[in-house]
């Protein structure tokens, strides 16, 4: 089976996502940003996630995970949680 590891933040508002999305895009780093606007406890490891397989997570974040490109960020993503900003850090 597929396992994935990821990183996520996760804010209330599409606008709060693009913001951070354009930040990252201009060289801030993630897991500072996580740390500082996340809403997901996850924000004390930068938003690290942990490794995780298909069905593991709501079918939005599966989507991404598992077919978008390693090592840069998605988003938004949205899900009934919010909004999220979601970085594969590996996948295999």
């Amino acid at each position: 089976m597929v396992k994935a590891k990821a990183r996520h933040i996760l804010v209330e508002t599409e606008k709060e996502c693009e913001d951070l999305m354009a930040q990252i895009k201009d060289g801030a780093d993630f897991g500072e940003l996580a740390q500082k606007y996340s809403k997901c406890p996850s924000k004390a490891n930068g938003g690290d996630l942990g490794e995780f397989g298909p069905g593991q997570m709501v079918p939005e974040f599966d989507k991404v995970v598992f077919n978008g490109e390693v090592g840069v960020p998605h988003g938004p993503v949205k899900t009934d949680f919010g909004y999220h900003i979601v970085e594969i850090t590996s996948r295999g």
